[in-house]
């Protein structure tokens, strides 16, 4: 999820400074609640912050019981489903395009949800831009079944495009885990120029700034890799020092 946060930032970051007059990119979250209706997620009306972030030195009270008794909770830990995307809008508010950088639960545990939010945006008049960097999970593709094996064949990553004036297609870009990610079109409104996201820099920076290349090489991620990507992978690690 750190992956996720931090190149939904950089992504909104390249996009934002780009954009034509009228038109700002804003990142979004909404917490999902499991126990709702599916698709069901709220922003809160009331929110608790840390004053230590708003620049307030924190000050400890111990807290007052008034002689009441306290329960002690059981304590249960659960995953964070915050889900995380970017609008670029009018400058009156009306979304232009959504940008969603698939994460895990997307494709797996909430894969119904992200069908549904999905569906919406198809019928919103909405561009989507939805980028799949994941090689494990379901396919969240908007195509029909029978095309999607075939389309994908080859392909560990993919993005995939629909423009709010042309519904009935799809622009649908692919590559192998030995190519660089392609440069590729991000629709606005069309009486705009598309803006062009090089994707692969901001990968990288992802990949340095949170100093992923310190951890364990030694295993193969799942799911398992080719018989020839996995031979690359362990060359690639080996030249830079990451496997012994």
């Amino acid at each position: 999820m750190q992956v996720h946060t931090a190149l939904i930032g950089f992504v909104w970051e390249s996009i934002a400074v780009r954009l034509p007059p009228g038109l700002v990119a804003r990142p979004e979250e909404r917490l999902a609640i499991d126990e709702f209706a599916s698709g069901t997620g709220y922003r809160p009306d009331v929110g608790i912050t840390e004053s230590w972030k708003q620049g307030v030195t924190p000050a400890w009270e111990p807290a007052s019981t008034s002689g009441v008794a306290l329960a002690a909770p059981e304590i249960v830990r659960v995953d964070e489903e915050v889900e995380r995307w970017i609008e670029i809008r009018t400058e009156d508010g009306r979304v232009v395009t959504v940008i969603e950088i698939l994460s895990p639960a997307s494709k797996g545990t909430d894969f119904s949800r992200y069908k549904l939010k999905q569906h919406n945006y198809l019928q919103s008049h909405t561009s989507l831009v939805e980028i799949d960097l994941l090689r494990a999970g379901h396919s969240t593709l908007p195509l029909p079944e029978d095309h999607l094996k075939k389309r994908l064949a080859g392909a560990a990553y993919n993005i995939c495009c629909t423009r709010a004036w042309r519904p009935g297609t799809r622009e649908l870009y692919k590559w192998p885990l030995r190519d660089r990610i392609p440069a590729f079109s991000i629709p606005l409104r069309d009486t705009d120029r598309d803006i062009v996201l090089d994707l692969q820099p901001l990968v990288d920076r992802c990949y340095e700034v949170g100093r992923y290349y310190t951890g364990k090489f030694d295993a193969d991620p799942e799911p398992p890799f080719s018989p020839e990507d996995a031979m690359w992978v362990d060359e690639r690690l080996r030249e830079a020092g990451l496997r012994a």
